[in-house]
């Protein structure tokens, strides 16, 4: 069962994010509560199971409940958005597995997962670019006929199926929000990025609470080590005391 996280240790795992490339950044928060792996083992993790892992992190520390914003691409409305946890979890496939194998137009194809270490590597402006190195990547093995295949010259029908198996087992990879602006009407979905989103949302949080253990030490002359020790509740009501 992963570790319960400190103030101490989230704030440690941030520290380590912020000397991360952004793709590495949300590893370190599951290195928080998953000791003893590295972020090399946590990056071959599927994007999806990494996703849900973090999301359950999100629950512990900061509860279900989801407060964010949304700008309207067709008017530049400012959305504010509420919602909970429950929402954005996608339901895992029953069948998870380490490969997965598809067949189509006389093809069969066994491939993984894409995980963090396969995005770190395939990063690029060109969409199209990103999804075929990623299809090479992740292909283990495509034969046709007893002979095998190159994963860049699978034909479309063989790679969407490739792609449609990818979604049904890693469904948290590709989670979608529905929203609409009040102000024109217009409808769209936004992708949320769980990793993106948490590790924005605990930046916040720790530059907040180093701003509080700044205030206590210049009025007590605490140890931050002492400061962080203290429940929420009580490094507050310190901090009322002290009239900060």
């Amino acid at each position: 069962m992963p570790a319960e996280p400190s103030a101490a240790d989230l704030l440690s795992a941030w520290e380590e994010g912020l000397a991360r490339e952004a793709l590495e950044r949300p590893l370190a928060l599951l290195a928080a509560v998953r000791p003893g792996e590295s972020l090399d083992r946590l990056a071959r993790l599927p994007i999806g199971r990494r996703d849900a892992e973090l999301l359950a992190l999100r629950r512990r520390v900061f509860g279900a409940h989801v407060s964010s914003v949304a700008v309207c691409p067709a008017c530049s409305e400012r959305l504010e958005l509420a919602f909970d946890l429950d929402d954005v979890a996608a339901p895992a496939d029953p069948d998870a597995s380490e490969t997965y194998t598809v067949a189509a137009e006389g093809h069969t194809a066994t491939f993984r997962l894409p995980t963090t270490a396969d995005l770190a590597e395939v990063r690029h402006d060109d969409l199209e670019r990103v999804r075929l190195a990623l299809l090479e990547r992740c292909v283990e093995r495509a034969e046709a006929g007893g002979r095998r295949v190159p994963a860049a010259r699978l034909p479309p029908p063989v790679v969407s199926a490739v792609e449609e198996r990818m979604e049904r087992a890693d469904p948290q990879a590709d989670v979608t929000l529905e929203l609409a602006c009040p102000a024109c009407g217009h409808g769209w979905e936004e992708r949320f990025d769980a990793a993106t989103f948490l590790w924005e949302e605990l930046s916040a949080w720790a530059r907040h609470l180093l701003c509080d253990v700044a205030d206590l030490a210049r009025a007590y002359g605490w140890s931050e080590a002492e400061i962080l020790a203290m429940s929420p509740a009580r490094r507050q009501a310190y901090l009322d005391l002290a009239g900060t």
